[in-house]
């Protein structure tokens, strides 16, 4: 039997996991001497690679000196931290990576729970050593107080210290650098603890999901006792309990970045099964003769939730394929077969979906925009929980490294949204401010902490607990400008009506009536005609034309469009646009429903 080791890559978002991966590949001659490589070659995503983060965990196996690793590459975001929790269960060791100059984040403190929690042996990369601010021994003080702090155990806690450039590509036990991340692997071999072989009847627990549209739920986990065989009777037992004979209908081992099938898969290696219907995360395959359940995988509850429904502007159908609310339906239903961390919910011909934070959810409207949907998205809303009688609400560490000069601003700014500031820490000319706010104070202020410091701002964040809410939290302060006429939007018009606020479409943009064209410069909603051309007559006069001054629209993201919006508005996304509209279009139904109320 080959020896085998797995292990997974965790930190905090940037701290630079995929990079290193990358020159483990390209040093031990993973790809042809005249292949062609990309940078990030795991980021294979589209929204991977254009927003430089992982999004999916993605595994690998490398040979080295006669040795598998199985290699985990985990995301770094907290609201891709459901990836995180499941494929842990599949590794015996870690490789923490933690920046040089930051030390250690918010995510950095989540995964390293939920590793130590498995007891899983930790290796600690102190990465970016390239860095001109790096401060490698600050750092890994840090790094062992965090480690205290989380209740690691003696063993744990004897961990043993890299440094490296992953950019330059290089790793070594000292801080003067190196010329190869060979002293890595040898660690990996050496320090990584091997998978336990246990002999009995089969036991193989499913991780995480993939999915086919030709085979449909691919389970993909790993095999903790016996041998998995293909010809084998086996029991699948849910998590719910209940037990259903299954057959499987292919088994597939990674080798490479690709999956071999194979007859059989032995103890302690990671797999994926193909034709069990039903299959789920935490779901346990087992000999049939003695079906015998592993322990459940736990996973964190979501936090926020939005409402989808179908597009109905009068613009709906121009940009898109999938209109109707069948084909939302069904491709929603698809996600979460893929995305067990997406709770789904319909509520008559919308969809409530709930996820792990805003941007969870706005990588899934992304994705779906690029597929040809058009859909209606209401802003997000935090899902509470009712604990001892008392509603409860979800409660975040909030990280943010300013300028020195602008931490002052950045405190006042979180404490008006509830926040409270838990730590201070100097860094050169920077502060490192660590808050406790609740999560819906941070919907839309990453926006006004980059307007606050210039831009400078860098904020990251980890759902904590629950608890107690904290009172109302200020909004949106300024109103919109909303289009009275449907038609394309006129210079003259945008540049008489300029000194009302700034704009989110440029002259030529067609508009619709009740459709979102820009903000106000004061409270209050203010209905426009942005297509209001100017009146030709026969007379001329000196001064009579001026030269239009049209400042450029602000062009707001699709995450930022979903934190700016109120509760009577929504973001209508197509393949083409991502447009502001009130959920009433007409003035006169928005005041109907006013009085209403």
């Amino acid at each position: 039997m080959r020896p085998i080791r797995n292990i997974a890559i965790i930190a905090h978002v940037d701290h630079g996991k995929t990079t290193l991966v990358d020159q483990i590949l390209k040093q031990i001659r993973f790809f042809r001497d005249n292949a062609a490589v990309q940078d990030c070659f795991l980021d294979s995503d589209d929204l991977e690679r254009e927003r430089g983060i992982t999004i999916l965990s993605k595994n690998i196996s490398i040979d080295y000196q006669g040795v598998k690793i199985n290699l985990i590459d985990t995301p770094g975001h907290s609201d891709f931290g459901g990836q995180v929790e499941r494929v842990l269960k599949l590794a015996d060791g870690v490789l923490l990576l933690v920046d040089a100059a930051e030390g250690p984040m918010p995510q950095t403190r989540f995964v390293l729970k939920k590793a130590l929690e498995l007891g899983l042996k930790p290796l600690v990369i102190v990465n970016k050593m390239d860095k001109a601010d790096a401060r490698p021994d600050a750092v890994v003080d840090k790094i062992f107080d965090l480690f205290v702090e989380l209740k690691a155990n003696d063993d744990q806690l004897d961990f043993p210290v890299f440094y490296a450039s992953g950019k330059d590509g290089w790793v070594n036990e000292s801080h003067e650098g190196g010329t190869s991340i060979e002293p890595l692997m040898q660690a990996i071999v050496n320090l990584c603890p091997p998978p336990a072989v246990i002999e009995g009847p089969t036991q193989m627990q499913v991780a995480s999901i993939d999915y086919d549209n030709y085979v449909g739920r691919i389970g993909i986990g790993r095999v903790y006792r016996g041998t998995l065989t293909m010809d084998e009777p086996l029991t699948l037992i849910k998590n719910s309990g209940e037990k259903q004979p299954v057959t499987l209908r292919k088994l597939l081992v990674f080798q490479g970045i690709d999956r071999e099938e194979r007859e059989e898969v032995l103890c302690g290696d990671l797999c994926a099964v193909v034709g069990v219907e039903g299959i789920d995360v935490g779901d346990t395959l087992a000999d049939a003769e003695k079906a015998e359940a592993l322990p459940p995988i736990h996973m964190d509850d979501p936090t926020v939730s939005m409402i989808f429904r179908c597009n109905d502007s009068p613009l709906y159908g121009q940009e898109g394929k999938f209109v109707t609310s069948r084909q939302l339906r069904e491709r929603l239903i698809n996600e979460t077969k893929r995305d067990v961390a997406l709770k789904l919910e319909e509520i008559g011909e919308a969809f409530k979906v709930s996820g792990r934070g805003v941007l969870h959810l706005a990588i899934l409207i992304e994705k779906m925009r690029r597929e040809g949907y058009e859909m209606g998205i209401a802003p997000p809303h935090v899902i509470t929980k009712e604990i001892d009688g008392k509603v409860q609400e979800p409660m975040e560490v909030l990280d943010v490294d300013v300028p020195e000069e602008a931490a002052g601003r950045a405190i006042e700014l979180v404490g008006a949204r509830r926040g409270e500031i838990k730590s201070m820490d100097q860094h050169g000319n920077r502060t490192i401010l660590e808050f406790l706010i609740p999560t819906r104070g941070l919907i839309g202020i990453r926006s006004r902490l980059l307007a606050a410091t210039g831009g400078e701002a860098i904020m990251s964040h980890l759902f904590s607990h629950y608890a107690p809410q904290r009172g109302i939290i200020p909004q949106r302060l300024n109103g919109v400008l909303v289009s009275r006429e449907s038609g394309p939007a006129v210079a003259y018009a945008i540049d008489n009506l300029q000194q009302h606020g700034s704009f989110f479409v440029a002259p030529g943009e067609m508009c619709y009536e009740g459709m979102v064209v820009g903000e106000r410069r004061a409270e209050g909603d203010l209905i426009v005609n942005i297509q209001k051309a100017k009146m030709l007559t026969n007379m001329r006069a000196a001064g009579s034309d001026r030269n239009l001054k049209i400042a450029p629209p602000v062009r707001l993201s699709l995450e930022e469009s979903l934190e700016y919006i109120t509760d009577d508005e929504l973001v209508e996304v197509t393949p083409k646009s991502i447009r502001l509209r009130k959920r009433l279009l007409t003035d006169l139904e928005r005041r109907r429903e006013r009085t209403r109320a």
